[in-house]
């Protein structure tokens, strides 16, 4: 499961945002336990505990003392926009700047984009598929 080159706890914490993010966790609810984690998966508590401890304090995440871990009210939004941010600066305006040096003009851009939408591509109102994280 953990094979990237990422650390193992930077790879939990995104696998964590992309399942908040998709809906898989909802607001509110509790996720699995250090404990719980370590053992599914088969790592150290301590690296689970990191990557658990990164999201509270990016706010994805909220402990209650002597209960566990649950996903935070707004968490959400709060990684829908810093994903749309990380969108459009690592990735749309590359491509943005490529088409300007290619010749492309925007209204090809629109129109292949459209093209694209009719070849299945998702729905600007779909949610995107989980395919990483904020780092």
């Amino acid at each position: 499961m953990f094979d990237g080159r990422d650390p193992i706890y930077l790879q939990i914490a995104d696998q964590i945002r992309g399942d908040v993010l998709a809906g898989r966790l909802a607001e509110g609810e509790q996720v699995m336990s250090t404990t719980q984690y370590a053992t599914t998966f088969r790592i150290n508590p301590a690296t689970a505990a990191k990557a658990f401890a990164r999201l509270v304090d990016e706010g994805v995440l909220y402990k209650q003392r002597g209960v566990g871990m649950f996903v935070a009210e707004g968490a959400q939004d709060r990684l829908r926009e810093l994903r749309r941010e990380s969108f459009f600066a690592e990735r749309l305006l590359p491509v943005l700047r490529e088409a300007e040096v290619l010749g492309i003009t925007a209204a090809e851009l629109v129109h292949q984009i459209g093209r694209g939408a009719e070849a299945g591509a998702p729905s600007a109102g779909a949610p995107a598929a989980n395919n990483g994280g904020e780092r």
